[in-house]
């Protein structure tokens, strides 16, 4: 897209990918305006909104571009919170930054500055080599991709760092955020210890054994690996099955059991396409994840690779083809 005049709200999250975006943006002539999302914080934890912001503020004025904030609490709370303990609470594996992609960051963003009158967003995302998050978009639909710049989407990390030293930007030596979306440093794990407290139960084995204990059905997932205590023998254990009634895990000491591993068809529901597969196209569920190789009858994925992890209800199922994201969808069973 030739942005030269165009009016663009630019995401600003306070991070170098975002900031690196805008700058590319007004230089190549576009009249930005960078746009802080403010997300839903849980009371009680450490959280670094009011320092994301401003960053975000210091990168606004360092560029000299106005500076917005958008509050879409309410969108993340109902759109990403809501879904993601509702998904765990029915033992099943959610991805919340999908959903924070499709219902605030493409979603509630998108409105807003489409409602202020600009021609496009823009974003600080990657869409292809190492940090590549094409995974995450699946889910937006395709007319706001279409309307969606992505400035950094080609670049490497190190280029976007020395990109940032160039542009002299305040950001350019700011760490990398690895929390859930919107919730800066928390990880799932802090942030679901929280809500469901810690539940001991029993951990199985294939045989029926019991080999250790965990400490809550709730905060584990097909296929991680499981610190047991008190276990009856060395690991490593992994996660096979989940019985949340009974707050019991199958786990093993492969992360996949055979049954599952040479299993062909996988159901995926809640389909979106950019693009109709025809024939062979390769399948990604977990980010950074393998990829397999299959094609799509109805909504049916068939492997024709054995299963390198368990597809977990409740993941992202992503597609490719030719190394291009088409479409995605959750995993039914």
């Amino acid at each position: 897209m030739n942005v030269k005049g165009k009016n663009v709200f630019a995401g600003l999250s306070g991070g170098v990918d975002s900031a690196v975006s805008a700058a590319l943006l007004r230089e190549a002539g576009a009249q930005v305006t960078g746009v802080f999302i403010k997300g839903w914080y849980p009371p009680g934890m450490p959280c670094t909104w009011t320092e994301d912001r401003r960053d975000a503020m210091r990168t606004a004025a360092r560029l000299q571009i106005p500076f917005r904030t958008l509050d879409a609490s309410a969108e993340y709370k109902s759109g990403v919170i809501d879904y993601l303990l509702s998904e765990y609470r029915a033992g099943r594996t959610p991805n919340p930054d999908v959903m924070c992609n499709r219902e605030v960051k493409f979603g509630a963003f998108y409105r807003y500055a489409k409602a202020a009158g600009a021609d496009a967003i823009a974003m600080g995302h990657y869409r292809s080599g190492e940090k590549d998050q094409s995974y995450f978009l699946w889910a937006v639909p395709k007319d706001i991709l279409e309307k969606t710049i992505f400035p950094v989407g080609d670049f490497e990390k190190d280029t976007v760092r020395a990109l940032a030293h160039t542009f002299k930007l305040p950001v350019a030596e700011k760490r990398d955020s690895q929390g859930v979306c919107f919730l800066g440093s928390i990880s799932i794990e802090e942030f679901l210890r929280a809500e469901f407290g810690e539940a001991p139960g029993e951990a199985i084995d294939q045989s029926g054994r019991m080999v250790g204990t965990h400490n809550g059905v709730l905060l584990h997932t097909l296929g991680e690996r499981v610190v047991l205590v008190g276990a009856t023998e060395p690991g490593p254990w992994f996660v096979h099955a989940k019985n949340i009634s009974l707050n019991q895990l199958m786990v093993g000491k492969e992360r996949i059991s055979g049954g599952i591993r040479t299993k062909k068809e996988i159901l995926i529901v809640h389909e979106n396409w950019f693009a109709r597969p025809k024939g062979a196209i390769e399948a990604q569920y977990r980010y950074r994840g393998p990829h397999i190789r299959g094609e799509i009858r109805n909504n049916v994925f068939v492997s024709s690779d054995e299963l390198p992890e368990i597809p977990a209800p409740g993941q992202s199922m992503v597609f490719y083809h030719s190394g291009n994201l088409i479409g995605g969808g959750i995993i039914a069973a």
